[in-house]
């Protein structure tokens, strides 16, 4: 019996560099390609490893920058044999170039009507598209903020798969419960990002700046010892650098290359996978965040004030 594993990376232009008053070209650069740990990079060492990952790419940024951004983030990762699906910050409908964030639209998604959702879901895919990716299947609201009619418009537009559901998160208020891990039939298939609790009471998301190499096997091992039906791991292009995306980050560094490492190690029973692949999954299971443990909790928490006060830090 096999738990397969959703590597996703969320692949956007961050908002900050926009509002910061960067051209284009650094933005793409500060998002996408931040100190030769980005997307790039990122690919290399999944290709080391042999995994798949998709790449949730938001398009909406064509609308102030126009496709060629867009197409490069596109063709770098269909090039390297991963896999391209939705992302969508609606944001950036309203923004403008040079006006450092002045102007912006509504940011969450579920702010939006079931017709609104539906006309930016069918918008983004047309740019996606037109970046020269195949017709997406799968979904990720930005910042995870989608709603249950959110997956109402996915299924009228003929989407497969939604992965917007975070208990960990408050802007994400698809109708299920916090602590709810395992893949359910909705009008889609919702595939939640796995979360763990970290303390009685409290979720973390399983995302790469978010859990310790040690916090990452043992949410995997327990995802394998227990035969969950799916885990949803976390990334972003910009990730392993420091926010100003000006230098590695080397403690999220060290994490992406071990989690890689364990992921090849545990790959016979622990097999990522694309949505494409289209793998029959277990439906409504009552699977289990990982419990919380003090003393992992102690020392995630020791590393990650590391992060903060010497590798956040700009060259």
């Amino acid at each position: 019996m096999t738990t397969p594993v959703f590597l996703t990376v969320d692949t956007e232009f961050a908002w900050r560099h926009h509002s910061a008053g960067l051209d284009v070209d650094g933005i793409y650069d500060r998002s996408l390609e931040p100190a030769g740990v980005g997307l790039s990079y990122q690919l290399e060492k999944l290709a080391e490893h042999g995994l798949k990952a998709c790449f949730f790419v938001d398009p909406m940024p064509a609308m102030t920058f126009g496709l060629a951004p867009v197409r490069r983030m596109v063709d770098t990762i269909l090039a390297a044999g991963q896999e391209v699906q939705l992302h969508l910050h609606p944001n950036w409908t309203a923004a403008r170039a040079g006006d450092r964030g002045a102007a912006y639209a509504r940011f969450a998604l579920h702010e939006y009507s079931l017709a609104e959702q539906r006309h930016l879901i069918a918008g983004a895919t047309d740019l996606l598209m037109a970046a020269g990716a195949p017709a997406p299947i799968a979904f990720r609201a930005g910042s995870y903020a989608a709603n249950d009619e959110t997956l109402a418009a996915l299924g009228e537009l003929g989407f497969v798969y939604d992965s917007s559901h975070n208990g960990a998160e408050p802007d994400s208020l698809i109708s299920l419960p916090r602590r709810h891990i395992a893949p359910v039939a909705r009008e889609v298939i919702e595939i939640p990002v796995t979360v763990i609790e970290d303390a009685p009471g409290s979720l973390r998301t399983f995302q790469l700046c978010a859990l310790s190499s040690g916090e990452t096997y043992d949410a995997l091992e327990h995802a394998a010892v227990a035969g969950h039906a799916a885990v949803t791991i976390v990334s972003h292009g910009f990730e392993l650098a420091n926010r100003a995306g000006t230098r590695a980050n080397a403690v999220h560094v060290r994490r992406f290359e071990a989690m890689c490492a364990m992921l090849a190690d545990l790959r016979d029973v622990l097999p990522t996978q694309h949505f494409a692949d289209d793998t029959p999954l277990k439906l409504e299971r009552d699977d289990r965040p990982l419990a919380p443990d003090a003393l992992r909790t102690r020392w995630r928490q020791a590393e990650q004030l590391w992060s903060n006060l010497v590798e956040e830090r700009a060259a």
